[in-house]
């Protein structure tokens, strides 16, 4: 899944610590989120557009491989 958290985050001068702070896990969480090594469950995913004012589609987009039908 890609995102835009990185990008969200830098606008808003916020540090991956400060931003982990406000959603209650940890930097490393931020982090992976930020680089695609982990999906938020849908409850964080939900608390990070909240934060920033969003839909939850305007912070994350499937790839393409997502949305292809499983047989």
């Amino acid at each position: 899944m890609n995102n835009r958290l990185r990008l969200l985050r830098a606008e808003r001068a916020l540090s991956q610590a400060e931003l982990a702070q406000q959603l209650h896990v940890s930097r490393q969480t931020v982090n992976a989120i930020e680089t695609g090594k982990y999906d938020p469950s849908l409850p964080l995913a939900f608390r990070i557009a909240r934060l920033f004012e969003l839909r939850i589609e305007e912070v994350f987009q499937p790839l393409a491989s997502d949305l292809e039908e499983q047989p």
